[in-house]
């Protein structure tokens, strides 16, 4: 079976331990997480989770069916990347000696559109937001030019192509229920 990559969106009301029985899921099926980001969804009380893994297509849905049994969990749903808009950011801290004897780095920084956020004499920082392939290339190039001190990169952010946020569909239809 072909695995693929893919984003899980779960939106669940603000209670203390979801995040555990979520991913207790992904572990249960021997599913690595590549990326978590968890914040507050436009939905008042709402959180979003923004989860990748690569898997087969069943084992996503079967993981998506398996995280909205859990009682606070309201929806959750997969997409591959042509279905979202996606976001990640970095920074790469770069030595400001190397970066000084090697012209090449800071061509390699404007060319990836990146940002100096802080400069040094001991180092510099480089902030870049994009896709995923994006980042990891900026910083495969400047980990080639042995200029990379440190790397770090954000969870994923995405958004669903839909001009309406299914979550909001689903509360109102619940609203309807209940009256």
């Amino acid at each position: 079976m072909e695995t693929k990559f893919y984003t899980m969106l779960i939106y669940s009301e603000n209670f203390a331990g979801i995040l555990n029985q979520i991913t207790a899921v992904f572990t249960r099926r021997q599913v690595n997480i590549e990326s978590l980001n968890v914040c507050a969804s436009s939905t008042p009380g709402v959180h979003k989770y923004t989860i990748t893994c690569n898997c087969t297509e069943e084992m996503a849905k079967m993981l998506t069916k398996q995280i909205e049994k859990k009682i606070d969990v309201l929806q959750a749903h997969y997409f591959t990347d042509d279905e979202i808009f996606i976001m990640e950011a970095c920074l790469i801290k770069l030595s400001t000696p190397v970066m000084m004897r090697n012209a090449e780095v800071s061509r390699i920084v404007r060319h990836h559109d990146a940002h100096m956020t802080e400069v040094n004499p001991t180092y510099c920082i480089v902030e870049k937001k994009g896709r995923t392939d994006d980042i990891l290339s900026l910083f495969e190039e400047l980990n080639s030019k042995g200029a990379v001190l440190q790397f770090v990169r954000s969870g994923r952010i995405a958004v669903t192509r839909s001009t309406t946020e299914r979550l909001d569909q689903y509360l109102e239809e619940m609203e309807k229920m209940r009256k």
